[in-house]
């Protein structure tokens, strides 16, 4: 019981405190030097995420720079007739701000990886390459590929441009929302691990 009042007593001292009228500045003040510090913390916390959000910050690491980056760089989404680049956050990082803050939260493991060395030599990469890989593969099937999405679009495709066996899987599969982009594009951008017990999203043999 003493110990519940006290921290009653605790509790109200507080809010007298907080509540109280403050003696050497007005409302108008406080409630301006409180806008002021609200956009000073919302731009720098802004300014900070964009910075984490960006393909210099993700290679700042050897793991990255050394492993993913170098396979990136020997695909279509780095070098192509178009000239288009699809960085880092491009394809693992949300566009939509609620949807990036989630993915951040989930990046904090990397943090926790780089700081013990889960993957700090090559040897590692390889050996936790199908761990990371399949990790990524059921985030974009849960998202229905969504940082696919946003450069590829289904209403924008012209089949006619593609190949007749193409043209047949995305009539099949992706035009029916029966499959995702992930489901047949593993390894579009790094190279693939042991895929032994993996059945191909393009599998021809699934087309009737």
């Amino acid at each position: 019981m003493a110990i519940t009042t006290a921290i009653r007593n605790a509790v109200a001292a507080c809010w007298r405190v907080f509540a109280r009228p403050s003696v050497h500045y007005s409302l108008g003040f406080l409630t301006l030097g409180g806008f002021v510090a609200g956009v000073l913390f919302w731009g720098g916390f802004n300014t900070a995420l964009e910075a984490s959000n960006t393909e210099a910050f993700c290679i700042s690491c050897h793991e990255m720079r050394d492993n993913p980056y170098e396979e990136l760089k020997q695909t279509i989404h780095f070098t192509n007739r178009s000239g288009v680049r699809a960085s880092c956050p491009d394809c693992h990082v949300p566009h939509q701000w609620t949807d990036k803050i989630a993915r951040k939260m989930q990046a904090s493991k990397e943090v926790w990886g780089k700081i013990f060395g889960t993957i700090d030599t090559r040897e590692k990469f390889l050996d936790k390459r199908r761990e990371l890989a399949e990790h990524e593969w059921d985030r974009l099937k849960a998202n229905n590929s969504l940082e696919c999405r946003n450069c590829h679009s289904a209403e924008s495709m012209d089949i006619t441009k593609q190949n007749p066996r193409a043209v047949k899987m995305h009539e099949t599969f992706l035009f029916t929302g029966e499959k995702t982009c992930i489901d047949c594009h593993k390894g579009i951008a790094h190279r693939l691990p042991d895929m032994h017990g993996i059945e191909p999203g393009w599998n021809a043999s699934a087309v009737k």
